[in-house]
Formats: structure tokens, sequence, C-alpha cells
């Protein structure tokens, strides 16, 4: 008892007991360190990696998306910079009370961006003037602004304006093949983890994204726990790698050409859509291609009056143009006698009867003269003769009902019904079977191409802009369904159709080639009734032809669906209003030699930024540009277009904006391409008549360009 109570002896006790417990620690914290230095990990966590994260901050060097051309090397689609401007409202990023980096003056601030942005005064001040807000945006306003708006805003030098660049895609043209071209936008799920991606939304730029995009890079720099670079703090750069050049066969002549007749005609005859297309059959080249409606990609202005790419995803019944197919199948059977007559008028087919379209037809007439007054019974007695079978045989060769692999969005590959009697009679004439504009074109080039059908194609050859190396396309024949004299004998009947006095497109004559043509009148199904419309005008109307007739460069084919203005014009005056002038000149450019195929002299245009005018212009000529222009009245360079180290042909138009005000240029002479280069760097909007090249400017050179106004330009 005596030993329990002494006080000496427990407190030796509780002092061995603390050593214990203190070198029991110690000894798991030298093990637990050890762990650590060892391992170089906590609890599974890369302790390097970890202050990697802490103290290293990477960013995206972005790819520069490709530049789409067309086949003589005009930029269509190409990379452009975009800026949203941002109002800073708070003091406490201003470090030098003389110098604010934050608005102060709202009221002169609002009546300053009223000027440039599209938001009234009123507006602007609201929203500069919110309370415990640090900074605000101004809405589709203050988005999407062009370099020469920006320039404009900050020469006002109105404290607390900045700007965020982003990336954009400019399409120079306008209304451009719109649906195939397609377009890029800013990738939505990129955006909301604060990435700026293009990427392709519809037509070439998507089905062509992989290409055009590239590949990003990444620089890597070493900060401190405050944001600042680090003293010898290392660099990881890995270069970005370019996207891809796309060229494509589309002229731009004949395509701008094209553009202009079909927005005049559309807008005459009101229908409910319109497409057209021009082909080089020898090697599948589409030249030119457009629909109507349309949209403008850069402005995506009337983008939501069509989505749908209709040359190659909707299908439709041809109607009397699949005439052209039926009678070659029939000559190269050898069923087709030109002189042998029949009796026109209607035949009685095993579950109904067909009737040529005036009922009653032309007596007792010769097949030829059945295929020129586009009769329905010589085409149905045809493929009887023939064998339903083999006739089927031929739609298949010719690829109907079968994807013509565009490589576009959502292709249809359309159809036929073939279990009766009736159905298959029907399809002799365009009856009972869909196709797209694409796969009926394609079929044509078998009669244009001496028998052999050729693949269709828009690409004519991808670049590597650093290497230079081209992938070039080449022509693919996919089948051939008949025998070049049988092609040779179906092209002069077309002519037939034409030239003789009881032929039904006598209006498709023009004067400096002979052309073979074929019209179609298609029943349309009423998609809320499911049964054809039975009104006077409600068809599709189209037509489609070649030329020159002796040894075809061109098939032009275009269709008009429910036009409503018929009082002025009938559909065929419409179709010709497209037709004969796009194949006239088409083919004048073939004679005169200006075809697509001539070499294009392809240069690097070097950086002339910051230079000044004079030297700048020095620059260029030394470098074989001849055609420059001036926007503005300083001495130094800040802009040019096209950009630094872009690979372009001598004879484009290079635009150089110096400082100070912006300024007209002389662009009589010049294209309304070029022009529009000037609306894209100015913010300037031009109001344009005619087509051709500029005669007229309403703004004399050197007068002063205020993004409010518009300028008027006529063409001729």
């Amino acid at each position: 008892m005596k030993d329990q109570n002494n006080p000496q002896k427990n407190r030796r006790n509780m002092t061995r007991v603390m050593m214990l417990l203190t070198g029991l620690v110690f000894l798991l914290f030298i093990v637990r360190f050890s762990t650590i230095m060892i391992t170089k990990s906590v609890n599974g966590e890369n302790l390097s990696e970890r202050i990697d994260d802490l103290y290293t901050r990477s960013s995206i060097l972005p790819a520069k998306r490709g530049t789409i051309y067309d086949i003589g090397g005009n930029p269509i689609a190409l990379d452009a910079t975009s800026y949203s401007l941002i109002g800073v409202l708070t003091d406490k990023w201003s470090e030098d009370k003389e110098k604010p980096n934050h608005i102060v003056d709202k009221e002169k601030t609002a009546e300053v961006l009223a000027k440039y942005i599209d938001m009234p005064r009123e507006e602007i001040y609201k929203i500069i003037s919110q309370p415990d807000v640090d900074q605000v945006e101004f809405g589709n306003a203050g988005s999407d602004l062009s370099y020469g708006v920006k320039m404009k805003i900050e020469e006002e030098n109105v404290p607390g304006l900045v700007f965020e660049e982003t990336p954009s895609r400019l399409y120079p043209n306008g209304i451009f093949a719109s649906h195939l071209v397609g377009y890029a936008a800013l990738d939505e799920e990129a955006k909301t983890e604060g990435e700026s991606v293009l990427t392709g939304q519809m037509g070439v730029e998507k089905a062509y994204d992989d290409l055009l995009k590239g590949v990003d890079g990444e620089a890597v720099q070493q900060q401190d726990s405050l944001g600042y670079v680090l003293p010898g703090g290392e660099m990881v750069v890995e270069e970005p790698t370019d996207g891809k050049d796309v060229y494509l066969t589309l002229d731009r002549r004949l395509q701008t050409y094209l553009e202009s007749l079909m927005t005049q005609v559309y807008e005459e005859a009101q229908p409910e859509s319109m497409v057209a297309m021009l082909v080089n059959p020898k090697t599948g080249a589409v030249m030119a291609a457009t629909q109507r409606p349309t949209f403008n990609a850069t402005t995506m202005e009337d983008i939501d009056l069509k989505w749908q790419n209709l040359l190659v995803e909707e299908s439709f019944e041809p109607g009397s143009t699949f005439k052209i197919l039926t009678v070659a199948a029939a000559v190269e059977e050898g069923v087709f006698n030109p002189h042998v007559t029949y009796q026109s008028g209607s035949i009685a087919v095993e579950g109904g009867i067909v009737s040529d379209y005036n009922k009653i037809g032309w007596g007792q007439i010769s097949y030829l003269e059945g295929f020129a007054r586009s009769s329905n019974v010589a085409v149905v007695k045809l493929i009887e003769l023939m064998g339903f079978d083999v006739w089927e045989s031929y739609m298949k060769a010719f690829g109907i009902a079968t994807s013509t692999n565009s490589g576009l969005d959502s292709e249809a590959t359309g159809n036929y019904n073939y279990d009766y009697p009736l159905e298959k009679a029907n399809t002799s004439f365009g009856q009972g079977v869909t196709v797209t504009p694409f796969q009926l074109v394609q079929a044509f080039t078998a009669i244009a191409n001496d028998g052999k059908m050729m693949k269709l194609h828009y690409i004519d050859k991808v670049v590597d802009p650093k290497t230079g190396k081209e992938t070039k396309t080449v022509p693919e024949e996919v089948s051939s369904p008949i025998s070049a004299e049988t092609a040779q004998s179906v092209l002069q009947y077309l002519t037939e159709v034409v030239y003789a006095e009881y032929g039904t497109a006598s209006a498709y004559q023009i004067d400096n080639a002979e052309v073979g043509v074929k019209t179609g009148t298609a029943e349309l199904v009423n998609p809320d009734s499911g049964r054809y419309y039975t009104g006077t005008y409600e068809y599709l109307y189209s037509t489609a032809g070649f030329a020159p007739i002796e040894d075809p460069e061109y098939i032009l084919y275009v269709t008009l669906k429910l036009p409503k203005n018929n009082e002025q014009k009938l559909f065929v005056d419409y179709l010709s209003d497209v037709f004969n002038p796009l194949m006239t000149r088409a083919i004048s450019y073939a004679e005169l030699g200006e075809d697509s195929d001539t070499p294009i002299t392809e240069v690097e245009i070097p950086s002339v930024i910051n230079e000044e005018k004079a030297a700048a212009i020095d620059v260029l000529q030394m470098n074989g540009f001849s055609a420059i222009g001036i926007i503005g009245n300083g001495s130094r360079i800040v802009q040019q277009f096209p950009v630094e180290d872009t690979t372009t042909i001598l004879n484009q138009k290079i635009l150089l904006m110096t400082e100070g005000a912006m300024t007209m240029p002389d662009v009589r002479g010049w294209s309304r391409d070029d022009v529009l280069k000037v609306a894209e760097m100015t913010g300037v909007t031009f109001e344009f008549e005619g087509e051709g090249y500029v005669v007229h400017q309403e703004l004399s050179e050197g007068s002063l360009l205020n993004p409010e106004d518009s300028v008027k330009i006529i063409l001729e």
C-alpha cells in the first residue's frame, strides 16, 4: 500500500510511459517520412504531379482550320477572328488612377458604343450601370464584331472596354453552294469547358472536318502561386498541326452566276424549292450546284428555312426526265427502232391504264416522235418488249435506289415499287420510283460519256499546307450500263426533243451550241392527304440538258417544285431562265479555253503587318502581287487579307488596312467577292446591283467609311 502511494515512483512510471509513446510517435514519423521520400506519394496521390498541378499552367495552341477553295484557288471558307465586347465595371483591377481600366464616364461610353453596335444608347447605359457587377457583355450586339469595328471603338479611347477574341469562319462569297459547302461553328460542348473550337456542322465542313480541323498544340509554363511565370520556368511546346486545305470542283465564275439566276427565278416563281447542278460528265466533277431556299453561311441568315441538302437528302419522283434512261436501256437491248410506229394515247396494263399526258395521244406515231413528245405509252411498250426483269437490271446498273456514297450527311438512297405490273410500268416514265439529284445526274453521265457512268464528286484535291503534298481525286467509273454506240444514239434522239417542231423542249435552245434536253413534270404526294396533288400547277418540274451534243462537256439539271406564281410565266420559262444563260456561259468558257483545268501559280503571301504603306506595297509587288487595295488613310499597315503565310494565286486581290480612319478604296473593276472582303475587314455593308465587276461605287475613293451606313455598288 505504501508503494502505491509513492508519488516519486508514480512520476518515474509516467515518465517512462511518455518516453515510450514519444519514441513510438517519432518512429512512426520516421517510417512515414521515409515512405513518402521513397514513393513520393501520399494516400495514393503523386506529390510531383500535385506540385505540377499547383504550379504548372498549360494552354492550347490552336491549329488553323484548313481553307476551302474553289477549283481556281479562290477562297470559299477560311478562318477569321471575331471579337466580343466586354465592359469592365469594377475599379479593383485599375492600378493607376490616371489610367483606369474600368468604365468611368457611363454616359460617354454608352454614346460611343451606340455608334458601332446595334443597341440603343439607353439600353447600353442600363447594362453598364448595373450595381455589384464586375463586368458585363452586350449580347448579340456585342458579339461577332469585325476587326474594323474593334479598331474604331478602340480609337475612341474610352476606358473599360476590352475585347475577347473568338475564332470564326468567314465565307466571303455570301450565298455560294451553301448547303454543299456547309458551315463550321464553335463547338458548344467545348465552349462550356472554356475552349473555342470550330467544328463542321454541315456539308463539306462536316464531311471533311477531321481533315480541316488539324491538331491543336500545347504550351506548358511553370508559375508561382500568384500566377507569375517562374524565372527559368521550362516551357514545353507541342506545335499545332494546321488542318488540310480542301479544293472543291466548283468553278466560282459559274457558281456565282448560277446563284444569281436561281435567286431571280426563286423570287419570281415563289416555289417551295429549287435545285440546280452543273456537272462535267467526263470526270463526274460538280462544277456548280445550289438550291433554294438557301442561306448565307457568314451571317447565317435564312438557315432555318431549309436544313436539308436537297442534292442528296431528299428523294422525289423524277417524272419524264427518267425516260432518258428507259430509252437508253431499250436502245441497248435492240427494242427501240426510231422509225417503227405505235398507237399513242393509252395502254392497258394489268392493274390499270397508262395514258399519255394529253389523254388522247397523237395517233399512230414513231417511237422517236413519241420520245420527243414525252409519250408515257411509248416507254411502257419499250419495257414490255425488253421485259420487266431486264428493265429492273438496267435501273440497278444506273445506280437507282443505291447510294452514290457522296460522303455528305444523311444521303437518301431512293427506292422503287416493283411488285405489280402497273407499278413496274410506271417506273418507265419516272413514277413510283424516287431518286436524288445526285443519283439522277450520276446516271446521266453514262449517256454523255460513251456509256461509262462516272461517280459524282465535289473534291478536286486536298493539300497539306505545311508540306504542299497534294492528294488529287481520281475520276472513278462506277459502271458501264450501256455501250458507247447506244450513248451516241440517245444523245441524237435528245436533239429531237429540242429541235423537232413537236418537241417538248424547244425553249431550251441556245445560240452557241446544239443541245439535247429532256423535260419532266412529276406528280407530287400531298403530305397531308398521302395522295397525289390534283391542282393545275402542283408538280415538280425539271429539265436535264447535255451540251455540246456532239461531245457533251456539261450536264445541267434544274428542278422547280410547286411554283405559286404561274400568272406571268409558265414553268418552262422559269426553268429556261436558269438553264439557257448558265449553259451558254459554260460553253463560252470552254470555247475560250478558260476552263478550270488551267494551271494555277500558287505562292505564299508574306507578312506586311506594321510595315510602312509604301514598303508593304513594294514587298508584295516583289513577290508577284500586283492587285493591291488600300483601306484607310494612315501610313502603317495594321491588317492584311489574306493573312500572312497563306498560300494563294498571284492574281488574288490583296487588301491592306492602315491605322487611322477607314476610307473607301477604289473598287472599280473588282469582283463582288473582293468587295465583300472589304466588308469583312471594315464591318461596312455593301448593297449590290447586277452581276459581274464593279462599274460604279456610291462612295468615291478616300471617302470615310461608316459601319452604320451601307454603300451601293453597281456590277456589270
